[in-house]
């Protein structure tokens, strides 16, 4: 029995559709139950994670000192920024592309991430502009007095990513960890949100196409091809969405040892149109493969699964402030890679709304006032070369499983109650 993604809308119209986020189903089927297509019409999923392939594209007037002809240069809080597509001679208009990946020339660990999450906060932005005609002049926006601004993602939502390690005997610094990644396969860093992520729940995109509506950050937008680096075997997407409707929550900016990355999520409904579809959704954890990487050389040394990840772990930090021995360096604090550990009035705070629980603090602290099980990379592993059967425990998590699973019961409720409608997408993605 197949359907279509039309009479599955019209039985949300009725309010006759089950819907159900992709964690349900997997507990469901954890259980033993067997879950058969006309149990279940839309399963809604999500993730939250770095994601690299994220930009940027605004427009807005400034306030000059005197006519320009086009901005040469422009930095927005020192992350510099692309003029174009369009030059807009003299009239004193910014037409510009911020990369993700871009790092602030005033703050070493403040990048576009971060940039992203102050402008979503309604925070004013300082603008610094390099005229054609040498220049130079600072002025102030804030994203409510930007006519035009939007986020776009090239290369998000992977099906399964990797899991890194690093089999050198030298310590390296890299985007996959937050600090320099410990030598001898001391530690393994992750990232990938498993069993509810959109497309481990649609891989072979029957459902998830161009024009295909969903939540970025929490503002609507759409699917408009697949992204860079997509594979069959690895699929990701291309998308994008207003960002004056973003929650900052579900976005920001993530320190690693390599420079700050940028924070984004995702929220995709799927419509169950298939057996296909239906198998891909009750696929749990334990049975989407996850590569494991040698960070040094950046190649395949093995092969785990994201049960190792997500199964029998904490999601979120746990917090024990009185536990504290007030070390001359707190670790914690030093090393966070959100900025989220603080001292207040000689109080230590971890601010859970920054916080990504990512697990580092845990592993840094000795008092034990953050603990969280993060679980361990259990797989045959090709070090050196020689092979064989390794468990390294976890010590970062470049995905934040429990904002995603809220974010797919927050979908869910959209999809319920009508405020989020599904649309029937354009074409398939190739």
């Amino acid at each position: 029995m197949e359907r279509t993604v039309e009479e599955i809308c019209e039985k949300i119209s009725k309010r006759e559709a089950v819907v159900m986020t992709a964690h349900e189903i997997c507990r469901l089927v954890m259980k033993g139950e067997d879950i058969k297509l006309e149990d279940v019409d839309v399963v809604t999923t999500g993730t939250r994670a770095i994601m690299s392939g994220t930009y940027a594209v605004m427009s807005f007037p400034i306030e000059a000192p005197r006519q320009f002809t086009r901005a040469k240069k422009i930095f927005l809080n020192g992350v510099p920024a692309f003029s174009g597509p369009c030059p807009n001679e003299r009239l004193g208009i910014l037409d510009l592309m911020v990369f993700g990946t871009s790092h602030s020339n005033l703050r070493p660990d403040y990048g576009a991430g971060h940039l992203f999450r102050e402008m979503v906060q309604g925070k004013e932005i300082e603008v610094s502009v390099i005229t054609d005609e040498n220049d130079t002049f600072t002025s102030s926006i804030t994203l409510d007095e930007m006519p035009f601004a939007r986020l776009f993602g090239t290369r998000h939502c992977f099906k399964n990513y990797s899991a890194f390690v690093n089999c050198s005997s030298k310590a390296v610094n890299t985007i996959f960890h937050a600090t320099g990644f410990n030598p001898d396969l001391s530690g393994a860093t992750v990232s990938g949100c498993g069993e509810i992520n959109p497309v481990k729940n649609d891989p072979l995109l029957e459902t998830i196409g161009i024009g295909t509506r969903f939540l970025m950050n929490g503002s609507e937008g759409f699917v408009i091809g697949s992204g860079t680096r997509s594979s069959a075997a690895r699929p990701n997407l291309t998308g994008f969405a207003d960002m004056h409707d973003m929650d900052p929550q579900l976005m920001g900016g993530f320190a690693t040892s390599a420079g700050p990355e940028c924070i984004v999520s995702w929220a995709i409904p799927i419509p169950v149109t298939s057996q296909v579809v239906l198998d891909a959704i009750k696929t749990t954890d334990a049975g989407i493969p996850l590569p494991v990487m040698d960070v040094d050389c950046r190649k395949p040394i093995g092969q785990a699964d994201y049960g190792n990840v997500w199964h029998d772990v904490d999601l979120a930090v746990m917090f024990k402030p009185s536990a504290c021995r007030q070390c001359p360096t707190c670790e914690a604090e030093e090393k966070c890679p959100m900025d989220a550990i603080y001292w207040n009035n000689g109080k230590l705070v971890l601010d859970r709304y920054l916080c990504f629980n990512c697990g580092l603090c845990s592993t840094l602290c000795p008092a034990g006032v953050f603990t969280a099980r993060l679980g361990s990379i259990k797989a045959n592993m090709k070090c050196c070369d020689a092979e064989s059967y390794r468990e390294v425990p976890i010590v970062l998590r470049q995905s934040d499983r429990k904002r995603a699973l809220k974010m797919a019961e927050d979908l869910k409720n959209k999809v319920i109650d009508g405020s989020f409608r599904i649309g029937q997408m354009a074409e398939r993605l190739k």
